[in-house]
């Protein structure tokens, strides 16, 4: 039987795990969550929680500058 996990975790291109994963530390020091490599179970939901937000608006963003033809 094949395995059809589509975990979260299962990167499609691991070069955009690497880059997400960039932008997700950068993200966090700009906002202020302390956030760091490894465990982070010390931070509560709500800082993960914003961390991902911003993670999304500033995917969303850049994608509409794509689609208007700005940069």
């Amino acid at each position: 039987m094949a395995n059809n996990n589509t975990g979260s975790n299962n990167a499609e291109y691991p070069q955009a795990r690497e880059a997400l994963d960039r932008m997700k530390m950068e993200v966090a020091s700009e906002i202020g969550v302390p956030l760091k490599q490894g465990y982070n179970g010390d931070l509560t939901s709500a800082q993960n929680g914003s961390v991902g937000g911003e993670m999304v608006r500033q995917m969303i963003r850049n994608y509409e500058q794509q689609m208007s033809g700005q940069k």
